[in-house]
C-alpha cells in the first residue's frame, strides 16, 4: 500500500503539506491575522462537500467566514470587482484561495486590490509597476490548491482577462505570495480525468518553458527538470487511477514546482495558450499541452542539447526526438487533442491572436524571438497537425 508523503517546506513560501492537512486551515487563517475570511473559489467547487466542510471549520473555530464564488474559468475582470464588493461589505481581513488556477488567480487578486485606489491594471507585471502599489493595503492569503497544475499556490502574481480586449493580464506583487500554503493531494482524488490530464499538463509546460527559458538560473533549471521527472513517473497512474494518493501527492509536487521554476521564465507554450484561452475560453493547461510539440519543434535549434540532457534524466534516449516522441505519446495517452481542431478552435480569428501573441507577457522568455509571422504560422501548424 502506498502512502502521501507529508512534510513541511519554506520555499519558497510556509508549505503545510500532506493528506488530510486541511484539517489545519482554520489554525492557519488565525496564525496570520484573519479573523474574518473569505473563501473564493468556483462555482462548482462552492456546491461540494469538501468546500462546505472548509467553511465549516472556520466557522466552528470562531472565524467570519464566507464564501465567493462568481469565478470563470479563465477569470475576468469583473470577477474580482465583485468579490471585492463582496469582501469589503462582510468586513473580510483575509483570504482564502481555494481552488483551481481560476480560483488561485482571482483570490490572490481579490486579496491584493482589497486596498488599493488605483485600477486594477495599473498594476500589470509590466517594469516596477507593483510598486505603485500600497503594500498595506495587501491582505493576507491562505492558498489551498485543488488540482495540481497552475502552482498558482506558490506565485507572486494572477492571472486575469481584461474584457474590453479579451487580453490575458498579468497582475503582480511580491506581497500577492500567500502566506501558507495547505497542499492535501486527498482535495485532489476527486478530479475527473480529463481534468488531471489537463492540469499536469500544465504542470509539465511549465516545467519545460522554464527549463528552456534563456538565462542564468540553475536552481530553477534543477526545479523544473525534477518536476518533468515527477510529470513522467505519476500522470499517468493518477490519469489511471485517481484514488492513488501517492500519484496525486507526487504531482501536487510537480504543479508547486512548476510555478517557483518559472519565476525564470515561460515562453511560446504559454504566449500562444493566452490569446486561445481568451478568446475561445479553452481549458488553459489543455490549450499547453495542444501547443506543447509545435513549440518544442519550433525552439529545436535554440534547446537541442538542454533537451537531451533533460531526456537522459528521465530515463529516456538522450535526444530531442526520444522527448518530443515521449511528449506525443503521453498526450496521446491522455486523450488530449493534436490539433486546434480539438478545442474547437479554427482559423477565423487567427490574424488577431497572431497579433496577440508576441505582445503576451511570457513571450519574451522563448528561446527563440516569437513574431507575428512565427506565431501565426505555430497557429497553422497546430490546426493542421503540422509537426
Amino acid at each position: 500500500m502506498t502512502t502521501s508523503p507529508r512534510s513541511n517546506w519554506n520555499y519558497p513560501t510556509a508549505v503545510r503539506f500532506g493528506a488530510g492537512r486541511i484539517s489545519e486551515l482554520a489554525e492557519a487563517c488565525k496564525s496570520v491575522g484573519m479573523q474574518a475570511p473569505l473563501i473564493v473559489t468556483d462555482p462548482f467547487l462552492a456546491t461540494q462537500a469538501m468546500t462546505k466542510a472548509a467553511l465549516d471549520q472556520l466557522i466552528s473555530a470562531g472565524l467570519k467566514a464566507a464564501i465567493f464564488s462568481d469565478i470563470k474559468p479563465n477569470p475576468v475582470e469583473t470577477n474580482v470587482y465583485k468579490g471585492l464588493e463582496v469582501l469589503r461589505a462582510g468586513k473580510h481581513d483575509g483570504v482564502v484561495a481555494f481552488g483551481g488556477g481560476s480560483a488561485l488567480d482571482a483570490g490572490k487578486v481579490i486579496a491584493f486590490m482589497a486596498g488599493q485606489t488605483r485600477p486594477m491594471w495599473d498594476f500589470e507585471d509590466i517594469g516596477d509597476w507593483w510598486t505603485r502599489a500600497d503594500p498595506k493595503g495587501i491582505q493576507p492569503i491562505v492558498a489551498v490548491p485543488t488540482t495540481a497544475g497552475t502552482g498558482s499556490e506558490v506565485g507572486r502574481a494572477g492571472v486575469i482577462t481584461q474584457e474590453a480586449t479579451h487580453t490575458k493580464k498579468v497582475i503582480f506583487h511580491p506581497l500577492m505570495m500567500p502566506k501558507i500554503v495547505i497542499c492535501d493531494p486527498e482535495l485532489t482524488v476527486g478530479m475527473p480525468p480529463h481534468i488531471t490530464a489537463g492540469t499536469g499538463l500544465d504542470a509539465l509546460a511549465h516545467c519545460i518553458e522554464a527549463y528552456c527559458a534563456p538565462g542564468y538560473h540553475p536552481m530553477a533549471d534543477g526545479i523544473a527538470v525534477e518536476g518533468i521527472r515527477l510529470v513522467k513517473e505519476y500522470l499517468p497512474r493518477a490519469y489511471k487511477d485517481g484514488k492513488d494518493i501517492e500519484a496525486r501527492a507526487q504531482l501536487m509536487s510537480a504543479a508547486a514546482m512548476g510555478a517557483t521554476a518559472f519565476q525564470k521564465g515561460l515562453g511560446a507554450i504559454h504566449a500562444l495558450s493566452h490569446p486561445t484561452g481568451a478568446l475561445y475560453d479553452t481549458h488553459h493547461g489543455l490549450t499547453n499541452a495542444v501547443f506543447m510539440p509545435y513549440v518544442l519543434v519550433y525552439n529545436r535549434k535554440a534547446i537541442e542539447q538542454r533537451i537531451e540532457r533533460l531526456a537522459a534524466y528521465i530515463g529516456l534516449e538522450p535526444s530531442f526526438q526520444a522527448f518530443l516522441d515521449w511528449v506525443l505519446q503521453l498526450r496521446k495517452d491522455l486523450g488530449v487533442p493534436h490539433t486546434l481542431e480539438g478545442l474547437k478552435v479554427d482559423a477565423a480569428r487567427f490574424d488577431e491572436m497572431s497579433e496577440m501573441a508576441p505582445n503576451d507577457p511570457t513571450a519574451g522568455g522563448n528561446p527563440v524571438p516569437i513574431t507575428k509571422e512565427s506565431a501565426r504560422k505555430l497557429f497553422e501548424d497546430a490546426l493542421a497537425g503540422r509537426l
